[in-house]
């Protein structure tokens, strides 16, 4: 059996069957780890969505900022935007309750206490040790679970809070969490997140670090894999695996083995393409 964590597939689903070749996958004995951001951007979120559906218990899934954006469209009222077009065919699809069922089901984070290891799409703030982020991610799945009218997809939207507190309740205790679990890249010392940076190491601007890196971080000795900072590409460092190489925008799509040492196995996006206005 092995265990593979894989990085944001964002509708790539020619590039997610040659991966799962390259790692010679085994639905009947292996389990693959997806960091999140399944759909959008990319050419065919609907193929992907269905083919992880269908691998059932072999297929972790935490839920990416764009597989919550997809849920806010769908179940809420937000908007489509332009580049939002690759979502037309999932919100089209004849199976589309299904999907959007098993989605909307799907974890903030992943604990394997045999593995030790915990995913999560994008980040944990410094503050927050493996229990407190384990409680606030069930925290939020609870609130989206519960929802089939989309009140909490319009209230989750928003840069603040920026910084946590125990005494942060509501609808902003709430956001601050999916910020951090699915859109969080640097924060300041004091561990103040800042949403709006994007880019790679050498563009950090003064005064923000990568959120692995704050001094004092409560969870420095837990194993994590993550995704979501396409623009860093594969780093592995202070015990953080960050996996999501940008296959979407012409890079690579990464596994990564867990369950012993190896380095990461990659297949390259069969196109290029352009760099994205927003994320």
């Amino acid at each position: 059996m092995a265990v593979y964590a894989v990085g944001d597939v964002q509708g790539c689903a020619t590039e997610l069957e040659a991966l799962l070749r390259k790692i010679k996958f085994d639905a009947r004995a292996d389990r693959l780890w997806f960091v999140g951001d399944l759909v959008n951007r990319g050419p065919d979120s609907l193929a992907v969505l269905r083919r992880v559906e269908a691998l059932g218990d072999a297929a972790i899934v935490v839920l990416g900022n764009h597989d919550l954006h997809l849920l806010a469209v769908a179940r809420g009222d937000a908007p489509l935007k332009k580049a939002d077009r690759s979502l037309e065919a999932v919100l089209n699809a004849r199976d589309r309750g299904r999907l959007l069922d098993w989605l909307q089901s799907r974890p903030m984070l992943h604990h394997d206490p045999g593995l030790g290891v915990t995913m999560v799409h994008a980040g944990l703030p410094p503050q927050w040790d493996l229990p407190t982020a384990i409680g606030c991610a069930r925290e939020l799945e609870t609130e989206l679970r519960s929802q089939r009218d989309g009140r909490f997809y319009r209230r989750m939207y928003g840069d603040k809070p920026d910084l946590w507190s125990d005494d942060l309740d509501g609808d902003a205790r709430l956001r601050f969490i999916v910020n951090c679990l699915s859109r969080l890249r640097v924060c300041d010392a004091e561990g103040r997140v800042s949403l709006g940076f994007k880019g790679s190491l050498d563009q950090l601007p003064d005064g923000v670090m990568p959120w692995f890196r704050v001094p004092g971080r409560r969870t420095a000795c837990a194993r994590i894999v993550c995704g979501h900072w396409s623009a860093l590409g594969y780093l592995d460092e202070n015990g953080v695996a960050s996996i999501d190489t940008g296959c979407v925008w012409g890079g690579s799509l990464t596994a990564l083995l867990l369950d012993r040492p190896a380095g990461p196995v990659q297949v390259p996006a069969s196109k290029a393409r352009e760099l994205p206005a927003e994320d």
